[in-house]
């Protein structure tokens, strides 16, 4: 590993099929080099993993969510949940898609152990069909 000038050289062995399929991504991004689109996806993995570790940490981001409303009360138990973890909960949006399918995205900023609660809580209920939590670097 060589370093200059604040910046690590390092050598990565890849699938070529890989490499192929990362630089048509990027250059379709509109990355000129490697070494940004490179970095920007360190920082994602970094971003998206860290916060499991650490349930001190304090971390932001969303909760998106896709449930039906086909279970009776759903929406009433998303809400008071919510206002169980009003501590990091910042605010939602909810976005109707069909007659009988929504999508929540909510806006969380706190300690990492109470939003895994909060994701953990939301998860569980019937008729919520996916959750995904996109943690975004402070």
């Amino acid at each position: 590993m060589a370093s200059t000038k604040g910046v690590v050289r390092f050598s990565v062995s890849l699938p070529p099929t890989l490499v192929r399929e990362f630089d048509e991504v990027r250059r379709k991004m509109g990355y000129g080099n490697r070494s940004k689109a490179v970095h920007d996806a360190f920082r994602g993995f970094i971003s998206e993993n860290e916060w499991t570790y650490e349930d001190t940490a304090e971390i932001t981001g969303a909760v998106i969510m896709l449930y039906y409303l086909d279970k009776p009360d759903l929406l009433n138990q998303i809400v008071r949940t919510q206002h169980e973890f009003e501590s990091v909960v910042s605010s939602s949006m909810h976005v109707h898609l069909t007659k009988n399918k929504c999508l929540e995205i909510v806006g969380v900023k706190g300690k990492a152990k109470d939003v895994k609660g909060l994701t953990r809580e939301l998860t569980t209920k019937k008729g919520v069909k996916q959750l995904k939590f996109v943690a975004i670097a402070l």
